[in-house]
């Protein structure tokens, strides 16, 4: 045990190949090392891949949030809904246009927003007239939500719908693709490096709506036209643009797109070991008292997490199994913390048992470490860590 507890293992991390390194400077020798060719090239083939039309890259999984949101025409008066248990991008997102957030709790087994939450939360926003302009279900761990159960609600109760699958490229809902928005308007995935592919920093949107791409690749760069048969005005020569729109500098570069095109083509690969290590967690844990959140009927999830959750759920229980781990030089995380409970989001007025499934989460889930490239007796190191902890804490 000494061996490996002499040396850290995250919960996640990047690969970067070879291949990778030598696209990204064959684009450091071109001449576009932003705003070039390798941007729409690595837009198609993502939108390609999840079997959307169009697909907009930008600098973050956040600024996609914050674009997907505008382009919807979330405003001041509207509500957004989300997942408490989520990064809190997919809050913020709602803020930054002026709305309302408010949040859907949770399915203990999976870890995504309960569709019964939601339904019954609906019916009582119906009644008291605050139905939410956007709701965005999170593909928590990789494993999609109910889409199909979702885009139903959407349709009796006019809301749009913002798939949050920064976790999930790659996986599947119903056997297609997650990403292909056919259950929702625009979906948002994240390349950061811990994520399934990495462009360095970075997100892509996803829609099949040929306006609201539009929208979103205006909004990225300022609200700025360039064609001119969408000009509001005659143009005074070739030089002109017009910003039509209040814009922001979202723009993704060449050098991240060239990473993301590479990591693309093994992305089927990446999402196969990931599986092939979840698996294997699966029958490491079969016998101690802990739960891996479950993957839903009819889901092939990304798995870019393994989440455990402690049947015991004492708050001290937790820290020391935690604290244990990591002492142990396990990088073992929690992710994520109820949004609602934070600071910023209790002065806007939540409070402890708004969300009684999120919050039970947040006090007995841990992601263990996942990440391709992860051996097997490290996982077995892990878990037999784990078991130590547990029986000592009998």
């Amino acid at each position: 045990m000494s061996n490996h507890s002499r040396s850290f293992i995250p919960y996640g991390r990047q690969t970067v190949t070879e291949a990778d390194i030598h696209a990204v400077v064959e684009v450091l020798r071109s001449s576009y090392l932003t705003q070039g060719p390798v941007i729409p090239a690595f837009e198609e083939a993502v939108s390609s891949k999840v079997s959307a039309k169009y697909g907009v890259a930008v600098n973050s999984a956040t600024s996609g949030l914050h674009i997907a949101c505008l382009a919807l025409g979330l405003g001041a008066g509207d509500y957004l809904w989300t997942s408490p248990i989520t990064f809190v991008a997919s809050a913020n997102c709602g803020l930054y246009c002026g709305a309302t957030v408010d949040f859907v709790d949770i399915d203990p087994t999976t870890g995504l927003m309960s569709i019964d939450a939601l339904s019954a939360k609906l019916e009582q926003a119906e009644i008291s007239g605050t139905l939410p302009k956007v709701v965005v279900p999170v593909h928590l761990t990789g494993s999609s939500c109910d889409m199909a159960a979702i885009s139903l609600l959407a349709e009796r109760y006019g809301f749009a719908v913002i798939e949050d699958a920064s976790h999930a490229i790659g996986g599947q809902y119903h056997g297609e693709p997650v990403g292909n928005c056919r259950y929702s308007d625009i979906t948002v995935f994240s390349f950061h490096p811990v994520k399934i592919i990495t462009t360095g920093e970075g997100g892509l949107n996803t829609t099949n709506n040929p306006v609201l791409a539009q929208c979103m690749t205006e909004l990225r760069s300022h609200g700025i036209v360039r064609e001119a048969e969408q000009f509001k005005y005659p143009p005074a020569g070739p030089w002109v643009y017009e910003q039509q729109q209040l814009g922001f500098n979202y723009r993704i570069t060449d050098l991240q797109a060239a990473l993301g095109l590479s990591q693309l083509q093994r992305l089927d690969e990446i999402v196969a070991e990931r599986n092939s290590h979840l698996h294997h967690y699966q029958v490491l844990l079969a016998d101690l008292r802990v739960h891996l959140l479950e993957v839903p009927k009819d889901v092939r999830s990304s798995v870019h997490l393994a989440v455990i959750r402690l049947v015991d759920s004492r708050p001290e229980h937790h820290r020391c199994i935690f604290e244990g781990l990591r002492n142990a030089g396990i990088g073992v995380q929690l992710h994520y913390s109820p949004v609602h409970l934070q600071p910023y989001y209790r002065n806007l007025g939540f409070k402890p048992n708004d969300f009684p499934e999120a919050e039970a989460y947040g006090r007995n889930a841990i992601s263990l470490p996942l990440y391709p490239g992860l051996k097997n007796h490290e996982k077995e190191f892990i878990v037999n860590l784990l078991a130590d902890l547990l029986d000592r804490r009998r």
